[in-house]
C-alpha cells in the first residue's frame, strides 16, 4: 500500500507507526528500526532547530553510506529545511565551490573519507563562507542524538509537498556540476513506483553500495525501500568482497548495482552463487549483456533495467521485475506512473511515432529547474510545453517502453558515474603549463568508458603526463583523473576554435591499441 505522506518528514513518522519494529537501516552491526529512525531523526531535528535552522535553510550533507546520513537527512526534513548532498569524493577545491554555490548554513561531514581530510578542509573553508555558521563532524554526531526530539511542525510551518527536499549536484555540460533540486512529493511517489517495479515488500533487504548522495541512492533506492517498509543495507564504500559478505550475512533479496559493480563482485575470488542465492531483484543499467550477467551470473534473476537521470528523480522508466529476462534486457521498460516520455526529431522538434529514433524528452516527475550558478541552464533543457530535454537518443517500442540508444551529449560514463569533459578540461587548464585540453571517453569493457586527455603545452613548457596526473589528483575527485594523457602540438578544432570531439575520439581509440 502506498504511503499517505506528501512530505518526507511525515513519511518517517508514518512508517514508524506502520512498521515500528521492522528494520529500516542496517549499517554494519547496527540495525535501526523504523521507530528508532524516527526517534533519531527527531533528535537531529531538535538540534537543528535549536540552532535556528528551519524552512528555507539548507544543510550540507557530506557523509558516506552510513546510518548518520539517514539520521541527518530525515532530521533536516523534520526541521523543515533542505539537504544539499555533497560527494565524498570532493577535493578541498571542489568542496569550497559546493559550499558557496549551495549557500548552506550548516555542514554535517564525515571526518575523513579515502584521501580527503574533511575535518581539515572544513577548518580552512569555514572562514571563507560567512553564511556557513558551523560544521558538525560525524565523530561529534552523537551529540545531536542527545537533543530533545523536535515536535512535528504544524501545516504551513514545515516543508510542503512541492518544496525541495534535497539538492543533488550532477555533472553536466558545464565546467562545474549542476544543482538539481528534487521535491518531497516527487521523491516519495516516484520512489514508491520504482519499488513497485522491483516487486518490493516489507520483507525485502536491499544492499546499497552506490552512494546516497547520488539520486540513484537517495531519490531512488532510499525512497523505494522505505516507502515499502523494507530494509536498506548500507555499504560505506564499495568493495566486492565485503558486498558479497553483506549479501550472505543479511540474506539480501535485492541490490542496486552498476555494470562495474556487478563485474567486480562476480570476479572476486570469494564469489560463489551460493553466497548470493538470496538475491531476487534490484536495479542496474547497461547494455543487454550487463542485464543478463546480473541476472544469470550474479543471481538477481528479476533484476530491472532502468532509464533516467538526476533531473527525473533517478529513473523515469523501469522494466517490471516479472517480465521475461530477454524483454528486460532489450529495453528500459515503460515510463513510471505520472511520467510521460516522448521521442522528437532532432532537427524539427516534432514528436516521432514508435519505432523511430530521436531525442528523448520527459515530463512528469522532473525537476522544476536548476538552482545556484546553474540556474541559467534551465531554459536550455526545457521545452516550451514543459518537457525535459535529456540530451539522449532513443525510441519508443510499440508497447510504450523506452529503448535507450546512446548519449547525444559529450558526457562520459565511467563506472556508472557521469563525468563532464568540461570539468576535467577545466582542471587540466588550471595547470600553468597547459594551453589547451581536450577530454573524451574511450570504450572499456569493465568501466564502460575511460578518460583520455589530450593536452597542448604553453610555449616554453614541456609538461610530463605524470605531472599532469598529479595535478589532477590534487584538485579533482579520483574518478575525474584521466586514464590516458597525451601531449600534442595541436588539437583538432573548428574555425571558431571549438574542439572537434569526433576526431578526439578517433585519436583516443588508437591509445587502446
Amino acid at each position: 500500500m502506498p504511503p499517505y505522506s506528501r512530505s518526507l518528514a511525515d513519511l518517517v513518522f508514518e512508517q514508524a507507526e506502520r512498521f515500528p519494529s521492522r528494520p529500516a537501516v542496517i549499517d554494519g552491526d547496527q540495525t535501526i528500526t523504523y521507530a528508532e529512525l524516527a526517534e533519531r531523526a527527531s533528535r537531529v531535528a531538535g538540534a537543528l532547530r535549536a540552532r535556528g535552522i528551519g524552512r528555507g535553510d539548507r544543510v550540507g550533507l557530506l557523509v558516506n553510506n552510513r546510518a548518520e546520513w539517514l539520521d541527518a537527512f530525515f532530521g533536516t526534513m523534520i526541521a523543515g529545511a533542505t539537504v544539499a548532498a555533497f560527494s565524498t569524493w570532493s577535493t578541498e577545491d571542489e568542496l569550497d565551490w559546493l559550499i558557496g554555490d549551495s549557500a548552506i548554513c550548516l555542514l554535517i561531514a564525515v571526518d575523513r573519507f579515502a584521501d580527503n581530510d574533511y575535518a581539515a578542509y572544513a577548518q580552512r573553508l569555514v572562514p571563507k563562507h560567512p553564511a556557513l555558521k558551523a560544521v558538525v563532524l560525524v565523530s561529534e554526531f552523537a551529540a545531536l542524538l542527545t537533543a530533545e526530539p523536535a515536535p512535528r511542525l504544524d501545516p504551513g510551518h514545515g516543508a510542503s509537498a512541492g518544496d525541495a527536499a534535497i539538492v543533488i549536484y550532477t555533472s553536466g555540460s558545464s565546467a562545474r556540476p549542476k544543482s538539481v533540486p528534487l521535491t518531497h512529493l516527487g521523491i516519495i511517489e516516484n520512489g514508491f513506483n520504482i519499488g513497485e517495479r522491483q516487486g518490493y515488500t516489507p520483507d525485502d533487504r536491499v544492499l546499497l553500495a552506490p552512494p546516497l548522495f547520488w539520486s540513484y541512492g537517495s531519490a531512488n533506492a532510499m525512497s523505494a525501500v522505505l516507502t515499502h517498509g523494507a530494509a536498506l543495507v548500507l555499504q560505506g564504500k564499495f568493495e566486492p568482497g565485503e558486498a558479497i559478505a553483506l549479501i550472505a550475512k543479511h540474506r539480501c533479496t535485492a541490490l542496486y548495482t552498476l555494470p562495474a559493480i556487478t563485474s567486480a563482485i562476480i570476479s572476486h575470488p570469494t564469489f560463489f552463487r551460493d553466497k548470493t542465492r538470496s538475491l531476487r531483484t534490484g536495479l542496474t543499467i547497461g547494455a543487454p549483456q550487463d542485464i543478463l550477467t546480473a541476472a544469470n551470473v550474479l543471481g538477481a534473476a528479476e533484476i530491472c533495467n532502468v532509464y533516467g537521470q538526476t533531473e527525473s528523480y533517478g529513473n523515469c522508466a523501469v522494466t517490471p521485475h516479472h517480465w521475461p529476462l530477454e524483454q528486460r534486457a532489450a529495453c528500459q521498460g515503460p515510463p513510471l506512473p505520472g511520467v510521460t516520455v516522448r521521442i522528437t526529431d532532432p532537427m524539427t522538434g516534432a514528436a516521432l511515432p514508435p519505432g523511430e529514433e530521436g531525442l528523448i524528452e520527459v515530463q512528469g516527475y522532473v525537476m522544476h529547474g536548476y538552482t545556484g550558478s546553474s540556474a541559467d541552464q534551465t531554459a536550455a533543457v526545457t521545452t516550451p510545453d514543459g518537457f525535459f530535454r535529456t540530451g539522449d537518443m532513443g525510441r519508443l517500442l510499440p508497447d510504450g517502453s523506452v529503448a535507450f540508444s546512446g548519449r547525444v551529449s559529450e558526457m562520459i560514463k565511467k563506472g556508472g558515474i557521469n563525468i563532464s569533459p568540461a570539468e576535467v578540461e577545466d582542471v587540466l587548464m588550471r595547470h600553468e603549463a597547459v594551453a589547451l585540453a581536450g577530454v573524451v571517453g574511450v570504450p572499456d569493457a569493465t568501466q564502460g568508458e575511460l578518460l583520455a586527455a589530450f593536452v597542448v603545452a604553453k610555449p616554453g613548457f614541456d609538461p610530463l603526463a605524470a605531472d599532469l596526473v598529479a595535478h589532477c589528483r590534487a584538485l579533482a575527485s579520483r574518478y575525474k583523473i584521466p586514464d590516458f594523457i597525451e601531449i600534442r602540438t595541436e588539437l583538432p578544432v573548428t574555425v571558431t576554435g571549438k574542439l572537434m570531439r569526433r576526431e578526439l575520439k578517433t585519436m583516443a581509440a588508437r591509445l587502446r591499441k
